[in-house]
């Protein structure tokens, strides 16, 4: 007999059914009550158990984490707050699992615990419900912009480009580790290495996106991507992902726009698709948040959180407005912040992110015109800016309780000024030359944006640390599973 999902008998129209159902045992109680989920649902179906007439020595195999085979009749709950459950007739026991050493027991874990079992904490109710999000959050993606016309476009995972200058990458190399060969000045020969080349895991798609939105017209890029920063943060993974539309003859008002429709589109699609989910992970942090002082919590639930970024405008304040509102905030004449902001070109940091975004406009933010110091080479530079405070055509998206999402921009178009910002960075014009054929050879005005797929999966689900969003985290350290 086919087995059907809990999801499916949970929402089932008809009843005095003879259904098969198979999953894993959540708990067991009174030697008749088997709460079973197989991972469709956050929710659970009650499953009853002839105790009498069911063999003793199978009873006892019914143990949490057990994964079990029911076939039954599908009628209306006796019971409180569920609608169906299944009365069994016959039971199997597909899986054994020892109660004494199974480590996802029915209680409280700690996050810390479970990221030390992450193979096995997507068995809990939290996790199952944010890999879930995750899972519907990726479709979403992926729908938004087939529907608007974009190419799916698979940049590569190994390059030989730095494309944020940042430095920060994990080397590619066949080499022997223990007899590097050197060259005649007694560097390593890369020119022995497998590509012929030194080479690294990308830190981001966009360089080879923009290639193909020169003649696809728009295209994005929705990939893993890797950064060597040795930075233990809660907002820091060595491997993640990124979503990286990019289009011709958009400027940095079509790209704002776009990300602003994007990021509301996919919240949206969440909140259509994970009622369930959504619910469980706004009362688990309801809960949590109960033990911090007041002056920590959030000063909205997660779903009237998510629906406020759907029904407001983000509010655009250019980085010269946005400095002068820091300069004069309260936390900075108090000396409250970690960074203090004594003067234009300083660069950004999370604590001032959020002031902007929980504090002051109480509302997300698109920062934009930022100094062209701070920001990377390919980013447009802005006419008619006075010397000495030189800004590009950039763009963060800032939100409460992540600090920047996205990060975009205008690309600089012009040939002779690519050039001449590369010069100045060191930046290796005949490794680049392919990027730089795209302005010599029918260059136009283009624009894109990067967003951290994690850093939404976190806002959507109400959780505080990265970690707890990826199915195996990399990080300093630790490359577990």
């Amino acid at each position: 007999m086919k087995h059907t999902k809990v999801r499916d008998l949970l929402n089932s129209t008809t009843t005095l059914q003879e259904v098969n159902a198979k999953g894993w045992v959540r708990t067991f109680r009174n030697n008749q009550f088997i709460a079973l989920n197989d991972g469709s649902t956050i929710n659970n179906i009650q499953c009853v158990v002839d105790f009498e007439n069911t063999p003793e020595e199978t009873l006892k195999r019914i143990t949490t984490g057990a994964a079990v085979s029911v076939i039954g009749t599908l009628v209306e709950s006796k019971g409180a707050g569920q609608k169906y459950e299944i009365q069994v007739n016959k039971l199997e026991i597909l899986g054994d699992s020892d109660a004494e050493k199974f480590p996802m027991q029915p209680k409280k874990h700690s996050l810390e615990f479970l990221r030390e079992n992450a193979h096995l904490r997507v068995r809990t109710n939290a996790f199952g419900a944010i890999m879930r999000v995750r899972s519907v959050l990726s479709y979403a993606v992926h729908s938004y912009f087939q529907q608007k016309g974009f190419v799916y476009v698979n940049t590569p995972i190994i390059t030989g480009a730095d494309a944020e200058g940042a430095g920060e990458m994990f080397q590619v190399t066949s080499l022997p580790l223990d007899n590097l060969p050197k060259n005649e000045e007694g560097n390593i020969d890369f020119k022995k290495d497998f590509f012929g080349k030194h080479t690294n895991l990308t830190v981001s798609g966009q360089l080879e996106g923009e290639t193909f939105a020169m003649a696809l017209g728009q295209i994005y890029t929705f990939g893993p991507t890797f950064r060597a920063e040795n930075s233990n943060t809660s907002r820091h993974l060595a491997e993640f992902w990124m979503i990286e539309p990019e289009v011709a003859f958009n400027d940095l008002d079509d790209n704002m726009d776009l990300a602003e429709d994007f990021i509301q589109y996919v919240i949206k699609y969440a909140l259509d698709n994970c009622k369930d989910d959504l619910a469980f992970l706004e009362g688990r942090l309801l809960e949590e948040e109960k033990s911090k002082p007041q002056a920590e919590r959030s000063e909205m639930a997660l779903l009237e959180k998510l629906n406020f970024v759907l029904e407001n405008n983000f509010k655009r304040v250019s980085y010269t407005e946005a400095i002068d509102i820091l300069r004069d905030s309260t936390p900075n004449k108090k000396k409250k912040f970690q960074y203090l902001i004594n003067e234009w070109g300083a660069d950004l940091q999370s604590e001032h992110e959020r002031f902007l975004v929980e504090k002051h406009f109480k509302c997300p933010v698109i920062l934009y015109d930022y100094p062209a110091n701070i920001k990377a080479f390919y980013m447009r530079l802005n006419d008619n800016t006075e010397p000495g405070r030189e800004t590009v055509r950039a763009m963060d998206i800032l939100f409460p309780g992540i600090g920047e999402i996205v990060g975009g921009s205008e690309r600089e178009e012009r040939y002779d000024v690519l050039v001449e910002k590369m010069e100045k960075l060191g930046i290796d014009k005949e490794e680049l030359y392919w990027y730089l054929d795209t302005r010599r050879f029918g260059s136009a005005t283009h624009a894109g944006f990067g967003l951290g797929f994690e850093r939404l999966v976190l806002f959507v689900t109400g959780m505080t640390n990265i970690r707890d969003v990826i199915p195996f985290p990399r990080t300093p350290g630790s490359a577990e599973f």
